[in-house]
């Protein structure tokens, strides 16, 4: 009977290494495949040993060693990612941009991890998902081929290259977000002074989605103000330079109203919009859920579609 290994080099993360292996290793068990696990410390170096048990010759290309090797190298990379991909993730964002300060780093660090476990649900994040951990799993099998010993602190700096550019691109989009978010910030906080600096002209502005597209305004009386709130706008302006949106959010940091009620705001298209809206007014705006409004335009909107 022979006797074939893998051996990784964890330092203090035996436990946890283990954990990951065997659960991986479990469908060895199914297909009646006997290995052991265990950890050795040599020379105060620690590390697991991962035996299988075969009859006849020892061969290195045996089908079982080959299935430990696979499996194996499975268990590791989803280790690396969850151990090691964060610390990636700040090594790069210092040395990539040490020119950001703590907090401006914490904030990247932090869009880095919500692009990485795809929060958002985009598809492609789904599928540069997959190819990062496949990255590691072809990079691990290619070392096994070599060598039945690895010391993982090792192999993740030195051997991943192609992951680390993985990272270092997601890294860039995350800078990319984040420069966007701090002059959309930059850019509200214009908006609410300019609020702050004007004598309110109304209590109430009912502010209504039509069915297309277009915004109607309407006073406390919900009488319309729309043409007498944007004309000042078109006048100076083509129609090519300002948009409907544009002139919404202009129309109403000129009459700095009270108050502001969104009636179907559901029909918002343009949802960056609304949460514009909601910004430059907080605490000020009111979505509707229904009243004589929605209604009445919810029956124009009908009979034009």
């Amino acid at each position: 009977m022979q006797y074939q290994y893998l051996s990784i080099g964890v330092n203090d993360s035996a436990e946890n290494v283990i954990q990951h292996i065997d659960q991986e290793l479990q469908q060895l068990k199914e297909k009646r495949i006997n290995y052991s696990i265990k950890v050795v410390d040599i020379e105060g170096a620690t590390s697991v040993l991962c035996n299988l048990e075969e009859e006849g010759l020892f061969s290195k290309k045996t089908s079982q060693y080959e299935l430990l090797k696979y499996h194996i190298s499975n268990a590791l990379a989803d280790y690396i990612i969850q151990q090691y991909e964060e610390r990636l993730l700040i090594r790069i964002i210092n040395s990539n941009y040490g020119y950001f300060n703590s907090m401006d780093k914490r904030e990247i660090l932090e869009i880095c991890k919500k692009i990485i476990r795809n929060d958002d649900k985009v598809f492609f994040n789904t599928l540069f998902q997959i190819r990062r951990r496949n990255l590691i799993v072809k990079k691990l099998l290619e070392y096994f081929e070599g060598s039945n010993s690895i010391i993982l602190d090792g192999f993740v700096n030195f051997r991943l290259k192609d992951y680390n550019k993985e990272l270092e691109e997601i890294i860039d989009n995350a800078v990319d977000d984040f420069l966007i978010e701090r002059e959309y910030k930059e850019f509200i906080r214009l908006l609410k002074y300019f609020v702050e600096i004007q004598d309110s002209k109304f209590d109430v502005v009912h502010v209504v989605m039509e069915y297309d597209d277009n915004y109607m305004l309407l006073d406390e009386k919900k009488h319309e103000i729309t043409n007498e709130c944007i004309q000042e706008f078109v006048t100076e302006l083509s129609e090519a330079d300002i948009s409907h949106d544009d002139l919404l959010v202009s129309s109403l940091i000129t009459l700095a109203p009270r108050n502001i009620i969104v009636h179907n705001w559901e029909r918002f298209k343009n949802k960056k919009l609304l949460d514009t809206i909601k910004n430059v007014f907080s605490g000020k705006v009111v979505l509707c859920n229904g009243c004589d409004i929605c209604s009445i335009v919810m029956v124009k909107t009908d009979s034009k579609e």
